[in-house]
């Protein structure tokens, strides 16, 4: 039987993933053999029937011997390795497919099995958040390198078909003009026979033809088959005889059609059908009245188990179709979850189980079309490598993490106990609210030191604060005696003539309140308050003597002018009236900047510069302006 390979036959390319292989080779240009005899009607059919193929293709592999399963059982992983070697170096690339799959399943089931038993030996004994990894086998290793060079022999052999196609082609052309010469033998009738029975059996053993060349071709050499028979003029005793003999075997081969109706496996009756449907073509001529019945017959049968092969084949190709849709869905899941940025280990434990269930669900559903099976199971396992390589990424930073968050809760340790024995109470306790705080930054530790550090830490703030409690206990009497005596205090600055004291006095009344201590908090708001009322008080009334002394100065210098030439006088109110234009610039320019300061960060302290300069340019202005009214109301006075 011809060897015919579909151009959608793709080899594995994961054999470590065999039992999501589906051997099923859709099968686009079968070569099908025309008997002797064969008519249009039975070449168009087997044309037909070869259209049909959906199911494995018929070559060399369905004729090859195979490697018994049986066979298998009890040999190690490195004898599996062996005997694919074996094969490879000794039988051809296109004979030992379902060999090689055997071993190959046979290989991995035990891997499995290895894997299975070191992972849960691993577990038992493995601390939490470690990740089991496999150990490299040596044999898997080769069994990889050995399949790699099958795939790439079995290629070169595919993609030489055509050219073999051709040279069949050209072999069967010259059979048919060896054909031709037979008729015009000058040979004995016995010889030429023989010569004609030899060339039969050589155009049988020739491979199969491109497929659009079949039908001439064997046009062709049934015209001379039939010249042939013509012209030998084969005594009629004999060629009945021939006759009977083919019709048995086609009634045999009817009755084998026929049963095959009964076949348990679909595939298995159509690849039996190519057989017959191959020996049919091989069996030679039967007598007229019986030729087209037999091939009725014949062909009846044959359209029953193509009919059972095709509905059989779109069934599995729906049911395949829904497996890709499912295992899409679980890919989308998977990718989902791989892509999530988990930030704890409760989120990644139970990221882990559902991706756990969604593997056992994966395992449950069966093959995709072929040419999507590998793509789509490539893709699952990617997503999941993806998501098991952040957890163990996870897992290993989280351990470095808890150890340097130790370290740190230890360095917290050691300054909290720096601090435990002092008595600058302020510094300490705002030392120690500050580690308090950053302790709280800190990660988690491991469960072993956690409870032991934490211990540790808070004892060192509660001796602290158990010191503080105690020193500050007796403090309350001393801050009541304060409040009095800065009550005390601001009454004498309501008191006081700032006037004959100035502003010497006022430093001293400011320095006697910050030398006072601490007040009860309820009060320092209110008394602070009064205080801050009190020294205002005194700096206005400060400045409305010093303004009666300057207005009283220039009062003077007038006089002064008014006896001189009236030009000092108009000179003196220019000067005032430029410098009145002057400051109100000044004024605005300082009021502008304001609107600038209050729109950055830390501008207070500018902002409050900036509104007592304003105040003091506002009172120096109004001051600036009754001068030159004044020199006004003398001016008028004249």
């Amino acid at each position: 039987m011809s060897t015919e390979i579909s151009k959608h036959a793709t080899p594995v390319e994961s054999i470590g993933e065999a039992d999501d292989a589906l051997n099923v080779t859709v099968v686009e240009d079968v070569t099908i053999s025309v008997a002797e005899d064969c008519s249009e009607e039975e070449a168009a059919f087997d044309a037909e029937q070869a259209g049909l193929a959906i199911g494995e293709g018929t070559d060399e592999e369905e004729a090859a011997e195979e490697v018994d399963k049986s066979d298998l059982n009890g040999k190690s992983k490195s004898e599996l390795v062996e005997m694919f070697a074996e094969l490879l170096s000794t039988e051809p690339v296109q004979t030992i497919r379902k060999s090689v799959e055997a071993i190959k399943i046979a290989f991995y089931k035990q891997h499995r099995a290895e894997i299975d038993a070191a992972r849960k030996a691993f577990e038992a004994q493995a601390e939490e958040g470690v990740e089991f990894v496999a150990t490299p086998d040596a044999d898997e290793q080769r069994l990889k390198d050995l399949f790699k060079e099958y795939r790439t022999r079995r290629d070169e052999y595919i993609s030489n078909l055509e050219s073999i196609k051709e040279e069949n082609l050209q072999a069967k052309l010259a059979l048919i003009e060896e054909l031709k010469e037979l008729v015009n033998s000058d040979e004995t009738l016995n010889s030429t026979f023989a010569k004609f029975r030899d060339l039969q059996q050589r155009w049988r053993e020739i491979g199969v033809v491109p497929q659009s060349k079949v039908k001439d071709l064997w046009e062709t050499y049934n015209l001379h088959v039939e010249n042939f028979y013509n012209f030998i003029k084969i005594n009629k005793e004999l060629r009945d005889l021939d006759l009977k003999r083919n019709y048995e075997q086609k009634i045999e081969l009817c009755e084998q059609a026929e049963a095959l109706v009964t076949e348990p496996s679909i595939v298995e009756a159509f690849h039996k059908l190519q057989k017959l449907h191959d020996e049919w073509r091989e069996t030679g001529p039967v007598a007229n009245e019986y030729k087209e019945a037999l091939w009725e017959r014949f062909k009846s049968a044959s359209s029953r188990i193509n009919k059972q092969h095709q509905e059989y084949f779109e069934t599995l190709k729906q049911e395949q179709m829904k497996n890709l849709e499912l295992k899409s869905e679980l890919c989308a899941k998977t990718e989902a979850l791989a892509e999530q940025p988990y930030t704890s280990r409760k989120e990644w434990n139970k990221a882990s189980e559902r991706l756990i269930e969604i593997q056992k669900l994966w395992r449950t559903i069966g093959f995709a079309p072929k040419k999507d099976n590998t793509r789509i199971y490539e893709r699952f396992r990617s997503a999941c490598d993806r998501f098991f390589e952040a957890k163990r990424e996870f897992y290993a930073g989280v351990k470095s993490e808890m150890e340097h968050n130790l370290q740190l809760k230890n360095e917290i340790c050691e300054a909290a106990e720096a601090l435990q024995n002092s008595e600058d109470w302020k510094h300490a306790t705002d030392e120690l609210i500050a580690l308090q705080a950053k302790w709280k930054q800190v990660g988690a530790v491991s469960r072993r030191y956690s409870d032991q550090v934490w211990k540790r830490f808070r004892a060192a703030c509660d001796k602290f604060f158990e010191r503080k409690s105690q020193h500050f206990a007796g403090i309350d009497n001393e801050q009541e005696s304060n409040l009095k005596k800065k009550q005390a205090l601001i009454e004498e600055m309501l008191q006081a003539d700032i006037k004959a004291g100035g502003y010497d006095m006022i430093k001293s009344f400011q320095r006697r309140w910050s030398e006072i201590g601490y007040v009860p908090i309820k009060h320092k708001e209110s008394l602070q308050k009064q205080y801050k009322e009190a020294v205002d008080a005194m700096f206005g009334a400060l400045r409305g003597s010093e303004r009666d002394r300057s207005m009283n100065r220039f009062k003077e210098r007038l006089q002064n002018m008014k006896q001189g030439s009236d030009k000092r006088l108009r000179s003196e109110r220019e000067r005032l009236y430029n410098k009145v234009r002057q400051m109100e610039q000044d004024i605005a320019l300082l009021e502008n900047n304001i609107g600038f300061f209050s729109k950055s960060k830390n501008a207070d302290a500018m902002v409050a510069d900036i509104r007592e300069k304003i105040a003091k340019a506002k009172e120096e202005l109004k001051l600036t302006i009754e001068k030159v009214k004044l020199i006004d109301s003398q001016s008028a006075e004249e």
